[in-house]
């Protein structure tokens, strides 16, 4: 099976390339990486003639604007990226008959539920953000398409998910981190969003979820995919640092302490559907684990 990845040079396109170079199905030619400037957003019509070029059976879409304040300064962009382009994308893979998995995001909810529950795929969606509303008419878009096509056509799959980490850095770990040790040099506390509660997914293992849907033939439909349990910003801090040994005082603030182009979603978790093999992904805290050591590495490489 030609899988092809579209952004595969961002942070979940990565660790979809190397699950994709270890799944039985892929074959000895390997995924295909779709990245700039052969794949790109901003000119997304050249996607016909990859799929043309590189004949793949399946696409998964990765590549997105995913700067929600970015998004929010400028709507038009926004809506060109991560509506247009995947919208797109998917009118050509039903020509040319080929799976779709399209990534979104929590955001295409609000984030007011209460109820203590994650929101499964059969919730209402409605957004708050341009970032939320563009990535939700993408969804859009593309089931429109494949709609068209009707049930003897190429099927199409919408993997949501949330709080991604992960290689190559400039994320919520990385970013803490480093804020964290410049306020233990300072001695003073550091202050973190305490009302803004999400489930924190690590890429390397939504992307060995997404190869497990592909390669049992199970992606069609809307599937939620993080890892286990929720967690405020802060306390996801707090986590961070104890896991690396790191002593900082957090003081807890309201989201509404700085000023944001974007307001996330208060609420942003997801109730993950299940996989195939019936196992649910590892907790976050775990994959953190996981990760931590590998952040460490890249930031001691950078220092030099």
């Amino acid at each position: 099976m030609r899988v092809a990845v579209t952004g595969a040079g961002g942070r979940l396109g990565r660790a979809l390339i190397e699950a994709l170079e270890q799944a039985p199905f892929s074959g000895p030619l390997g995924p295909l990486a779709w990245s700039r400037p052969d794949y790109d957003l901003d000119t997304p019509g050249g996607a016909i003639m990859l799929l043309r070029r590189d004949r793949p059976e399946v696409v998964i879409h990765a590549a997105a604007w995913t700067d929600v304040d970015g998004c929010a300064r400028d709507p038009e962009t926004a809506h060109h990226r991560n509506a247009i382009a995947p919208g797109l994308l998917a009118k050509y893979c039903v020509a040319e008959g080929v799976d779709l998995v399209l990534v979104s995001t929590n955001e295409v909810f609000d984030g007011r539920r209460t109820d203590g529950r994650g929101y499964g795929p059969s919730d209402r969606t409605n957004p708050i953000n341009a970032y939320g509303r563009t990535k939700l008419e993408g969804e859009e878009l593309a089931r429109d398409a494949f709609r068209a096509a009707g049930s003897n056509g190429p099927f199409l799959g919408i993997v949501r998910t949330s709080w991604l980490f992960g290689p190559p850095g400039a994320d919520f770990p990385s970013k803490i981190l480093a804020a964290g040790e410049a306020a233990a040099l300072r001695r003073e506390p550091l202050r973190v969003v305490a009302d803004e509660v999400g489930s924190p997914t690590f890429t390397d293992d939504l992307a060995e979820a997404i190869v497990e849907l592909i390669g049992a033939d199970g992606v069609h439909g809307t599937h939620h995919v993080v890892n286990a349990g929720w967690v405020s910003r802060a306390g996801w801090a707090a986590e961070i640092f104890r896991q690396a040994r790191l002593d900082v005082t957090i003081e807890d603030v309201p989201a509404s302490t700085w000023q944001r182009a974007s307001t996330p979603p208060a609420w942003a978790v997801l109730e993950p559907t299940p996989l195939p093999s019936g196992e649910p992904l590892r907790t976050w805290q775990e994959a953190l684990a996981d990760y931590l050591p590998v952040l460490r590495r890249q930031r001691v490489a950078a220092a030099k």
